[in-house]
């Protein structure tokens, strides 16, 4: 199966915090975890695609902002409809709080079906679905 994204590793202050939010809505979108370690976590999905999580010693500067110059949000997706109701109500109690709400599920525009969420960290995830 082709990809486009090889992994992605996003680096977080807090591993074990990060592992508890990242594992479960990863886990919703059938990633499975991978290996474990002080130093990271992993999952991988069943395309292929892998993320890491870490949290190295030598980070430099202040925590995650996605307002700021670089990464603002992953987009991943979804061919489950009921999923997106599912996450919005199960994430808050897993450490993600739901963005634009109002506007929820059409916060991307009126033809585009989509839950956004943020962590404790800053990191947004926007979760879309898209029919198989």
């Amino acid at each position: 199966m082709s990809r486009a994204v090889h992994h992605l590793d996003l680096w977080v202050v807090d591993l074990a915090l990060a592992d508890g939010e990242w594992g479960w809505l990863l886990g919703e979108l059938a990633w499975e975890t991978g290996s474990a370690g002080d130093a990271g976590r992993s999952w991988a999905h069943p395309d292929g695609t892998q993320l890491f999580l870490q949290c190295p010693p030598d980070r430099h500067g202040e925590a995650h902002d996605r307002m700021r110059p670089g990464l603002n949000h992953l987009a991943l997706r979804t061919d489950e409809r009921g999923l997106l109701d599912r996450m919005r109500a199960e994430s808050s109690a897993h450490g993600w709080h739901e963005l634009y709400a109002d506007r929820y599920p059409h916060a991307g525009g009126d033809e585009h079906v989509a839950l956004y969420l943020e962590n404790s960290e800053g990191f947004e995830v926007e979760v879309v679905w898209e029919r198989a």
